[in-house]
């Protein structure tokens, strides 16, 4: 699954320890996330959708 994570995370200044505590996860969490080597779970994308005022689809999207 590929994801804007990282751009989104960027274009707020945010470090990825910042957005680790404010979905309080581990930063390895959101680096996995970023470099697609771990999806979500359904809680955690809804969290990031609500925290990023987007839809789960806007951030991330198929593969295929």
């Amino acid at each position: 699954m590929n994801n804007r994570l990282r751009v989104l995370r960027a274009e707020r200044g945010w470090s990825q320890a910042e957005l680790a505590d404010r979905l309080e996860v581990s930063r390895q969490s959101v680096n996995a996330i970023e470099t697609g080597k771990y999806d979500p779970s359904l809680p955690l994308a809804f969290r990031l959708a609500r925290l990023f005022s987007m839809r789960i689809e806007e951030i991330f999207t198929d593969e295929g």
